[in-house]
């Protein structure tokens, strides 16, 4: 399923007094797998919130339950004050999916008039093909269109409706840099008028350069759940990054505090939690020259949040704001 917004209706005036999404108690089992296991999640309209994690850490569970595809097993969850697939049939909600959905025979222009029919009140396609950057290949068959082109095609579709809360999975799938540039400059424009977008992806960077607000699930348990400043917090320690030729892997690792070494040609990367001992170190006994100390990223935050090394009992600060 590509575009999920299953049926014509007029927004209620009260929509965006409501949280977008509120969860509570949410577990959802498939016989004896847990996949979530007890999320607490609100969202406030107008935020753009990234839901990260690794494979099966229960996003795609979740975003189902949001989405009214799926039931939780105990909990409860409202969009917009009401149940998932009431706000969805009001025109309150639309998803982008990574795959699918698309009648390749049709043209671009055809695919956004025949999603638009579905509906009562919609916005123009002409309007929403330029917004998503496909007005230039309208007439094209959506069975020409690259993969980039045919997430940009979804997302158009996605827009048709004018949803209050836009649900996307690995939306710059197939884009190229500046596609996923000029993509996330269009949500941008959106959400400055209010709505609200949660998105799963798996280019950090993306999550980092365009998200108010980060969630990391591991084992359907939220673990993090803040601004990208504060869930990289949460890594602790620092990056020591010099330039150094000929650098002895092993004689790095030894260095008094290093906890992680990576060699990148003349580049080295030590993390550490002392990292002005790693400093002085490599000015004193080394060739180094070009040091600089910086916190850790949010690769590195992801990692050790998320990696089955982290103690499974973590449990986010604020996961339920």
């Amino acid at each position: 399923m590509t575009n999920v917004n299953l049926g014509p209706g007029s927004r209620p005036g009260g929509a965006a007094q409501s949280l977008a999404i509120e969860i509570q108690g949410l577990h959802k089992s498939f016989g004896s797998v847990e996949a979530v296991k007890g999320i607490n999640l609100n969202v406030a309209p107008g935020e753009v919130v990234a839901f990260l994690g690794p494979n099966g850490a229960g996003k795609t569970t979740t975003i189902d339950v949001i989405l009214g595809l799926s039931q939780p097993t105990a909990g409860q969850v409202s969009v917009f004050g009401m149940q998932p697939r009431q706000a969805i049939s009001r025109g309150l909600v639309s998803a982008v999916m990574q795959t699918g959905g698309l009648l390749k025979d049709l043209t671009v222009e055809e695919t956004a008039r025949y999603t638009a029919s579905l509906f009562a009140h919609t916005r123009p396609v002409s309007e929403v093909l330029q917004r998503a950057g496909i007005s230039d290949i309208a007439d094209r068959r959506v069975g020409k269109c690259s993969g980039g082109e045919q997430q940009r095609l979804r997302f158009a579709m996605a827009l048709l409706s004018d949803p209050e809360l836009l649900i996307l999975d690995e939306p710059t799938t197939g884009m190229d840099v500046e596609g996923r540039r000029s993509f996330w400059g269009a949500i941008r424009h959106d959400t400055a008028e209010g709505r609200t977008v949660l998105f799963a992806t798996h280019y950090l960077e993306e999550a980092d350069a365009y998200a108010d607000r980060i969630i990391l699930l591991r084992h359907g348990l939220i673990v993090a759940d803040g601004t990208s400043s504060e869930v990289k917090a949460m890594a602790a320690g620092r990056t020591v990054r010099a330039t150094l030729a000929g650098a002895d892997e092993a004689m790095l690792r030894a260095i008094p505090g290093a906890d992680g070494v990576e060699v990148r040609g003349e580049t080295v990367l030590i993390h550490s939690n002392d990292s002005d001992a790693v400093a002085r170190y490599l000015l004193m006994s080394t060739q180094a020259r070009d040091l600089e100390i910086a916190p850790r990223g949010l690769e590195d935050a992801f990692i050790a949040l998320t990696s089955d090394d982290t103690d499974g009992d973590m449990t986010s600060t604020g996961a339920s704001r």
